[in-house]
């Protein structure tokens, strides 16, 4: 087991002018499960490869356990990687696979086989180890990868999207099966996903990423309650949070004939650092009400109505200022408006966001 340190980590990939990952300043502790997420391309596969060595590191430097790893090549970092593809030798059994790099340390055969039995034990694959890879689904494969990269005993693992290309029922199953031998094993682990949902299941903490810029780094937990810009706030959460950017007064938020309340501290916030009479407000789908005509909320045309079961997602057009916004409002099933209906929305008290209108910070 180890911590993993990042230090002003920059890796510019040539012929291009803005680094793919941007001085990342990161800890991570002894025994974590730390997932890097963001949009494609905001440098989370980068950061990784470079943990692995995969990649250089052109400013900056990354440890392992307080050793610089950062010019170290990959075979000399003591890191197991799981791949998108698994990687597999389709020549070779799940036995062989899994013990392929035992041999090329020249283990012996009795260790081998000792921690080849342990990690198909623990992964499920007792009945698979003298099949090939073209025999085995997609699940079976990845946790094939799972037992190579187990039976190495490395001090960090790393996953880059291990689940991507499995369907959705057994993605679910999958990361619930990753998580709890995570925790078995007490591995360091660094997890690499776009899906915030995984992300937000997974992790001990989650770091959000933005073309190459470390947004947040915290529990899932504190990321949903209390993010700490406008693209952490939009992109963590299912569906998305509402957020609007609208006319600032000294009683809050205005959504047309709708005030949002603003602490004095949130207003004066606001309006400091080259802000303006704007502010950005965000509320999630969940903390809104949907009232009566007269009680204070903003009228909203229904456009779709989501029938999820337990409950539904509402979507529809809100005029704010001579601008159609579009919103997104959770409610019970047995109070589901019909599409075409006029419904008033109106956010519980205290539970709105609000961001400087020019940086986008929390405020």
């Amino acid at each position: 087991m180890a911590t993993v340190s990042y230090q002003k980590a920059t890796r510019i990939y040539p012929g291009t002018e803005r680094p793919a990952v941007d001085h990342l300043d990161l800890e991570i502790g002894d025994g974590e499960f730390l997932v890097l997420v963001g949009p494609s391309g905001c440098g989370k596969s980068t950061s990784l490869r470079m943990l692995a060595g995969l990649e250089d590191v052109d400013e900056g430097s990354i440890y392992i356990d307080s050793r610089d790893v950062t010019h170290l090549p990959p075979k000399a970092r003591d890191i197991a990687m799981v791949f998108q593809n698994y990687a597999l030798y389709p020549h070779m059994t799940v036995y062989e696979n899994m013990a392929f790099a035992l041999k090329l340390r020249k283990t012996s055969k009795a260790d081998i086989d000792r921690r080849v039995k342990e990690a198909a034990a623990l992964l499920q694959l007792e009945d698979f180890l003298g099949r090939k890879p073209k025999a085995l689904s997609g699940g079976q494969r990845q946790r094939v990868a799972m037992g190579r990269a187990i039976v190495r005993e490395p001090q960090v693992f790393l996953m880059d999207e291990p689940l991507s290309n499995l369907d959705a029922k057994l993605r679910v199953q999958t990361r619930t099966q990753i998580a709890s031998l995570q925790a078995k094993l007490g591995i360091t682990t660094v997890y690499v996903t776009h899906d915030q949902v995984e992300a937000m299941t997974m992790g001990h903490r989650v770091a959000v990423l933005l073309d190459g810029v470390l947004q947040q780094v915290d529990t899932p937990r504190a990321l949903y309650d209390t993010p700490a810009n406008v693209f952490v706030a939009g992109f963590i959460g299912s569906p998305a949070m509402n957020i609007k950017t609208v006319s600032l007064s000294d009683a809050g938020a205005a959504f047309g004939d709708m005030t949002v309340p603003l602490t004095r501290e949130q207003v004066a916030a606001a309006k400091a650092e080259g802000g303006t009479d704007k502010v950005t407000v965000g509320f999630r789908p969940e903390d809104v009400d949907l009232v009566g005509q007269g009680e204070g909320g903003m009228p909203m045309v229904v456009e779709l109505v989501e029938d999820l079961g337990s409950d539904a997602n509402v979507y529809g057009n809100a005029d704010i200022a001579g601008s159609s916004e579009r919103f997104v409002v959770r409610t019970d099933r047995r109070n589901m408006p019909n599409m075409g209906d006029t419904v008033y929305v109106k956010p519980r008290t205290g539970q709105n966001h609000a961001f400087h209108a020019v940086s986008g910070a929390r405020i």
